[in-house]
């Protein structure tokens, strides 16, 4: 997902997704810890996900303030 598609959804779509974001992480870490996960490269790509959405929501936090 890129910065720019995040930046397009509302405050409640990021919250919604960073939500879900979080849960498919668990998910994965649970997956890694019994060594079922085939693809360890979307546990990095989910970390990042979820970097870019806390990062576009604290842009829209202070957006919203200095109005």
């Amino acid at each position: 997902m890129k910065a720019t598609e995040i930046r397009e959804m509302t405050v409640e779509e990021m919250n919604e997704k960073l939500v879900s974001l979080k849960d498919e992480l668990f998910r994965l870490r649970f997956q890694l810890a019994v060594n079922k996960l085939e693809n360890t490269a979307r546990v990095k790509a989910v970390k990042k996900d979820i970097a870019r959405v806390k990062t576009c929501l604290r842009e829209a936090e202070l957006a919203q303030s200095a109005e």
